[in-house]
């Protein structure tokens, strides 16, 4: 049946051939989604289980406490900076005594509070308290590091905070540390069941403009909503999301947070690891709640997180309709409103980055796990028990090399080959022609016996990958200068 599938295969080439071909430039491209994708034969795309580093932040301190949550992560310049919700009590949102606090860190792991003695809680101004008494906006206070380069210095950072009826307020400081309101009036209204989470907005640097992620309930599952704006006053009317995997605004399960974000490698493409709440679905006796220690009213449901994706518009990607982070070993992981992870996924070693994640809510065990992956190791496409492969969709490229990120077993290997638009290997850079390459690298430059990497010739000309697989993933590629050799090896 081999002949079938490659007969169909060319028939599908040879159809597609005759789509305008997609531009990617010198942008980085990560399989998390069939965006480039034309053909998979004896290959997969997998989604990978980020690794649990363990406890890194405790809410321990008076003005934190249980349901310290809504967290969110910036690496800027040479430090990491979190903010998160402080409030101690349960109670209504949007109450007085909700805080927003700020921790620092040199390296994503080992954090640290600073005392700024801006606020009067508990008290003592002995704190990190960055906002107080601006309830109901530290309910959910959600800042950026603003990366429009028209953006004036003293709101490099931006914010949103807020809950309904009000709508959200702007927040802006030059620092992450000292903020002020950017008007007293709200800048983005709406009416129902809106903005009672952690609602998101980033300057989108490939649809030039700021984009905002807020929850928007049309049905009776918790969703989410965008809306965008060219100055972060004036909005556009909010749409609603809509999600592959139900061809419809209504996602398949309630999503509580979106935690939606440009990838910082690769920032035309949104990462939202939104948390996935299952209301009603109780895990654990009201025995071992009160071993626990968790708050009576949340144990009788569970949450986790999901992965999704976008590049831009109305439309998520749900390519992994699968948990992204299960909720971990210990009862406190199974109540209402843990797993919820923290805006932003950093880099936090050379070929490692870190997404956060709230755990043990309403408990006074509430803390933040950093959980591990390598660098774009979101998923990947994956062949294992026999050689497969993967055939992208024609496109144009800037650049003269192409770096790719990927990991062999010891006998396994990648080999790529680079087609015209109708599906043809280019001469010089057939299967026939490349070298196999071996190991476990983020950014290595594919060679071909006769033409080395130089790739020159063929920029702005439609062309296919098609890349071998044998026992390997591959996650990324891009095409680069070569005179960017500090960004991939030539090994």
């Amino acid at each position: 049946m081999k002949w079938l599938t490659s007969l169909l295969l060319g028939l599908v080439l040879a159809t597609s051939a005759y789509a305008d071909p997609l531009d990617i430039g010198s942008r980085r491209e990560l399989f998390v989604d069939e965006y480039l994708i034309d053909s998979l034969y004896n290959a997969e795309l997998v989604l990978h289980q980020p690794h649990d580093e363990g406890i890194v932040y405790r809410f321990d301190k008076p003005w934190e406490g249980p349901f310290s949550a809504y967290c969110t992560i910036i690496h800027a310049d040479d430090k990491y900076q979190l903010y998160y919700r402080g409030v101690p009590t349960a109670g209504k949102d949007g109450r007085a005594n909700e805080t927003t606090c700020y921790a620092e860190s040199k390296d994503g792991i080992h954090w640290e509070r600073p005392v700024l003695g801006q606020f009067l809680v508990n008290d003592t101004k002995e704190n990190n308290v960055i906002l107080a008494n601006a309830a109901p906006v530290t309910h959910n206070f959600s800042p950026f590091l603003d990366s429009n380069p028209d953006a004036l210095p003293e709101q490099r950072y931006k914010a949103i905070g807020g809950i309904s009826p009000g709508g959200l307020v702007a927040y802006v400081s030059a620092d992450g540390i000292d903020w002020k309101p950017l008007q007293k009036e709200a800048v983005l209204k709406d009416k129902g069941w809106v903005f009672d989470s952690q609602n998101v907005a980033f300057w989108s640097e490939s649809e030039q403009c700021y984009v905002a992620y807020f929850r928007r309930v049309e049905t009776s599952v918790r969703a989410i909503a965008r809306s965008t704006s060219k100055d972060f006053v004036h909005w556009d009317e909010p749409v609603q999301m809509a999600y592959s995997n139900t061809k419809s605004t209504t996602p398949r399960a309630h999503l509580y947070t979106n935690q939606t974000h440009p990838y910082f490698r690769a920032p035309h493409i949104y990462i939202a690891t939104a948390a996935r709440f299952m209301p009603g679905r109780r895990v654990i006796t009201a025995e071992q709640a009160e071993e626990i220690g968790v708050h009576p009213k949340y144990f009788n449901d569970t949450a986790d997180a999901i992965l999704m994706t976008s590049r831009g518009g109305d439309q998520y990607d749900c390519t992994f309709d699968q948990g992204f982070v299960r909720p971990g070993v210990g009862l406190g992981n199974w109540v209402s409103r843990t797993n919820y992870p923290v805006l932003n996924v950093v880099q936090t070693g050379p070929a490692e980055m870190s997404l956060y994640v709230n755990q043990e809510y309403g408990q006074p065990s509430s803390n933040i796990h950093r959980y591990s992956m390598r660098l774009d190791g979101f998923a990947s496409v994956r062949a294992r028990e026999e050689a497969g492969s993967i055939v992208t969709k024609p496109f144009t490229f800037d650049g003269s090399q192409l770096s790719v990120n990927f990991a062999t077993s010891a006998a396994g290997s990648i080999r790529v080959e680079l087609q015209d638009e109708s599906g043809k290997p280019i001469p010089g850079y057939s299967l026939a022609d490349a070298q196999e390459t071996i190991g476990n690298d983020t950014s290595r430059v594919i060679r071909w016996n006769e033409k080395g990497s130089d790739l020159s010739e063929l920029a702005g000309q439609p062309i296919r990958l098609k890349i071998v697989l044998d026992d390997a993933d591959v996650y990324s590629f891009q095409f680069i200068p070569t005179e960017a050799k500090d960004l991939a090896s030539t090994r």
